[in-house]
């Protein structure tokens, strides 16, 4: 069916779209995580180089 072909390729972009946004939201969580733990990190590397 040539008719049904832009609405699979709509359907296919808002599934990829979903995935791309979801997994954006989780990499921004980790990276905001990941930034807090490499600045504790960076602090007590600080520390431990001024000995």
């Amino acid at each position: 069916m040539p008719q049904m072909a832009p609405l699979n390729w709509l359907i296919l972009m808002f599934m990829l779209f979903n995935n791309f946004f979801i997994f954006n939201i989780i990499n921004f969580y980790s990276f905001n995580y990941n930034i807090k733990i490499f600045k504790k990190m960076k602090s007590s590397l600080t520390y431990n180089w001024k000995w």
